[in-house]
């Protein structure tokens, strides 16, 4: 069963592997494939407002965070990240964080949502923030230094809440 909560302290190790996994790629992510240990630490449960893992069976298989896109006249849009471990890609994690997503950010009073520099080369991330109502508001030419094709576009997708 899938549950989703609040990181804790005692996740930073899941936190962590799950990380280092995603961005050691180099295909989704704009962070470096080298990032630390501690730069990741920051950059994902410290700055955010908030940061949050998925469980299956107690083991935690992902995690996403949210904070204000912008400071100030622009913190009414909010931004998120989202990662998933590699052996539960496909089964529904990523839906049900975004959705899960959606829900805290209304509940935190944000108005939209944007997600500045999806790779356009990660499909499956591009037709499920489709499928969730999210539009690609703009596409950012060779903007993204993909580890096997080189430079690819990244796309700039929003979704305003209903009111």
């Amino acid at each position: 069963m899938l549950n989703i909560r609040k990181a804790e302290q005692s996740d930073n190790d899941d936190i962590w592997a799950i990380f280092h996994e995603v961005v050691s790629k180099g295909d989704t992510y704009a962070f470096s494939p080298q990032t630390g240990r501690k730069e990741a630490r920051e950059i994902w449960t410290l700055k955010p407002d908030a940061t949050y893992v998925a469980e299956v069976d107690g083991k935690v298989v992902g995690t996403y965070f949210i904070k204000p896109n912008q400071p100030d006249l622009g913190a009414h849009v909010c931004n998120c990240g989202y990662m998933v471990t590699e052996p539960a890609r496909g089964k529904g994690v990523a839906t049900a964080m975004c959705l899960h997503s959606l829900a805290e950010a209304g509940r935190m009073g944000f108005l939209a949502m944007q997600f500045n520099f999806v790779v356009s080369t990660n499909e499956g991330a591009v037709r499920l923030w489709q499928k969730l109502g999210f539009h690609i508001v703009g596409t950012l030419p060779g903007a993204f230094n993909h580890e096997r094709f080189g430079l690819v576009d990244a796309h700039v997708m929003f979704k305003r809440f209903e009111s």
